[in-house]
């Protein structure tokens, strides 16, 4: 996702976050460019997360059209899938990217941890290991480590994430936490509606770039349950703004 001067350590549960399986479909619009190549942009993000007992799968597509001041329009597809063991263990994942239908990048592998550190086992683009430091975080630990740093009342986090997006290994995020509040919170979904929730912006930087601007950030509001919705998802040279459109619980009785 650099040196980030007093930010607190990741904070720890008294209890453990629950999060929720679930399937998210948010719409994409266009909020503002800065002076890149980009004039228009709209699209799609699709999230789904299911409980597979000692793991979470995780997929999620992006779609984005933009269109260039030349006139020119590609169209971008982003498949991403994961297999994260929930004691932090492991991680198996792939991001699939195409341009106008043919491919544009890959990057697939499974990464270990352990109290002491791990590696990441990188077998697309090419075959290659990189070294985990102590206390690396995988994107659903990440989720939680925000929801419970949230409940605590802490204003911020610096953890180290690795979620398989890129092939150069994790990267450093600053998260802010605009506040939590109690329930109800303004959502049209039901099943929402009823959580506590609060607003954050998440800033990820390249662990071995002292390049202090970010590589994206995001802004969301998160329930307690880890789902997300109002995002501001920055781009560098354009901002989208992410609405929930549709919002699926997983159904009830599932048993491990």
């Amino acid at each position: 996702m650099v040196l980030l001067c007093g930010a607190a350590a990741p904070a720890r549960a008294e209890a453990p976050v629950a999060l929720a399986p679930h399937r998210a479909v948010y719409d994409l619009t266009l909020v503002a460019v800065t002076g890149g190549d980009t004039i228009s942009a709209s699209g799609t993000m699709t999230y789904a997360v299911s409980d597979a007992c000692s793991a979470w799968s995780t997929q999620q597509q992006l779609k984005l059209q933009t269109v260039s001041r030349s006139g020119a329009v590609t169209e971008m597809v982003s498949d991403y899938a994961t297999l994260e063991a929930k004691d932090g263990h492991s991680l198996v994942f792939r991001t699939v990217q195409t341009a106008n239908g043919r491919p544009a990048s890959r990057v697939a592998g499974e990464a270990t941890m352990t109290p002491a550190g791990g590696e990441i086992r990188y077998t697309q683009p090419a075959a290659h290991t990189v070294r985990l430091a102590a206390g690396v975080l995988f994107p659903m630990a990440h989720t939680r480590a925000i929801i419970s740093a949230a409940e605590q009342g802490s204003t911020s986090i610096s953890p180290v994430l690795f979620d398989g997006t890129g092939e150069d290994g994790p990267q450093d995020t600053y998260v802010m936490i605009l506040g939590w509040t109690h329930p109800p919170s303004a959502s049209p979904f039901p099943q929402l509606a009823r959580l506590p929730s609060g607003r954050v912006h998440v800033a990820f930087y390249t662990a071995s770039s002292h390049d202090m601007r970010p590589d994206y950030e995001i802004g969301m509001r998160y329930f307690a349950n880890g789902v997300s919705d109002d995002l501001d998802m920055d781009f560098g040279d354009f901002r989208m703004h992410g609405t929930l459109h549709s919002f699926t619980p997983a159904p009830e009785g599932h048993r491990c």
